[in-house]
């Protein structure tokens, strides 16, 4: 599927800004679902120092300095990204007999054991604590001897169901704990529960973020900025050993699977071919879209328009037949 996305952020500022630094994940990468065939990031004002780097979860991220007192930041990325359909979750026996017990013991800790790289997503994060409460709203799910990706799929469902997608519900800074109390919020809090859920039960989980391809209602237009970003959880799971080429002391082998618990939707590589990968992190923290600091303007609005569509369509929006 061909995609292309535009996200743009808006701040306008009280008062002008004298300097600042800023952050951006806005650059999706390459996975097996997905290639990105162009990106550009355009920023006004012009900053003074621009650089781009890779982080630790291999994201690509861009940096930017602006020294010039100013009253607005804008800033657009403009991406278009060929994605493919995942493979379902797999039924393949070597899969099946994974139990999600045979997953969390494999993660304890033992001395001199292999090092996973997966076991970096065990452990609590800004926005995802261990706590008892996501350990026994997960329980239910994972039943005793149930196959790893089978319990991980009831899970989802089980927050699909069971919490109520509700725009501004939340905050962008409120506790996953707190949206599970209250039984609702929205695509980023669904997916720090269930990251929070597994994590309780010592699987690893990551977050994910990037786009998903939305329809407009029927007989309405597509309207450009009218979507919005999307996030949802990867998790780890590793081959029984003696599996494939697994021997010995070697790491063991395994694969990330995605699961959305917004739209009860999951894959192996993403939950679908109208997904688009942007990062992945321990939590939104991570993977935050632009985050930075600032010297000056007491105060802001912040506006965020995101579109995503089939290129031809998203054309047809901004260059509309004369006389219309």
């Amino acid at each position: 599927m061909d995609l292309r996305i535009l996200h743009t952020t808006t701040y306008r500022y009280q008062g002008s800004v004298d300097l600042a630094q800023h952050m951006v994940h806005l650059s999706p990468v390459d996975t097996p679902t997905q290639t990105v065939r162009s990106h550009t990031l355009t920023i006004s004002p012009e900053p003074a120092a621009r650089s781009q780097t890779t982080d630790a979860f291999g994201n690509l991220r861009t940096f930017f300095s602006l020294q010039a007192p100013h009253e607005v930041l804008t800033v657009t990325a403009d991406s278009r990204v060929d994605t493919r359909a995942p493979a379902p979750l797999p039924d393949d026996p070597a899969w099946q007999m994974q139990t999600w017990e045979a997953v969390r013991d494999h993660f304890r800790y033992r001395a001199r054991a292999p090092y996973d790289p997966a076991s970096e997503f065990l452990f609590a994060s800004p926005h995802v604590p261990r706590d008892d409460a996501f350990t026994a709203f997960a329980r239910p799910a994972f039943e005793n001897g149930l196959p790893m990706l089978s319990a991980v799929h009831a899970l989802m469902e089980r927050i699909h169901s069971g919490l109520t997608y509700e725009t501004a519900s939340t905050e962008v800074n409120t506790p996953a704990l707190v949206a599970l109390a209250q039984g609702k919020g929205v695509c980023q809090d669904f997916a720090h529960i269930m990251t929070g859920c597994l994590r309780s039960l010592g699987l690893p989980a990551r977050y994910v973020s990037g786009y998903l391809l939305t329809q407009p209602p029927p007989g309405q237009p597509r309207l450009i900025g009218a979507d919005a970003s999307h996030a949802w959880v990867s998790v780890y799971v590793p081959l029984p050993p003696g599996t494939g080429a697994q021997a010995g002391d070697e790491p063991a082998l395994g694969a990330w699977f995605d699961f959305d618990p917004t739209n009860n939707r999951c894959g192996w590589g993403s939950p679908g071919e109208d997904y688009v990968t942007l990062a992945t992190g321990r939590d939104f923290a991570d993977v935050s879209p632009m985050r930075g600091v600032i010297q000056g303007g007491a105060r802001h609005t912040l506006d965020v328009a995101v579109t995503v569509a089939p290129p031809y369509e998203l054309e047809a929006l901004q260059n509309p037949p004369a006389g219309r």
